[in-house]
């Protein structure tokens, strides 16, 4: 057995995230387990791109509604994450004493 491998116990069936798991797999399931995270982060970086851009035109009324929105996709996406954690935290069985 190398070091890199889990030792082998006797009634245990290692999970499927025991297993060596790509980027792209391991993104793909935790926008399963979470989709809001990722939906609050690109409503953040849009909000603030087009505030950006509202900026340099000169439109500071809309770009400063732009900033307020991204305020609050920032804090949806908080929400979102402990939300997350939550329910992460939940699902977990308790650990022994």
């Amino acid at each position: 057995m190398s070091d890199m491998e889990p030792p082998v116990i006797d009634g245990f069936t290692p999970s499927t995230r025991m297993q060596k798991e790509g980027f792209r797999g391991k993104f793909v399931r935790k926008v399963k387990e979470n989709p809001f995270v990722p939906i609050g982060c690109l409503a953040t970086a849009g909000a603030l791109t087009y505030g950006l851009i509202a900026f340099k035109q000169g439109k500071t009324r809309q770009s400063q509604l732009l900033m307020r929105t991204r305020i609050a996709a920032q804090g949806f996406t908080v929400a979102a994450i402990m939300f997350g954690v939550y329910m992460a935290a939940a699902k977990s069985p308790p650990h022994p004493n």
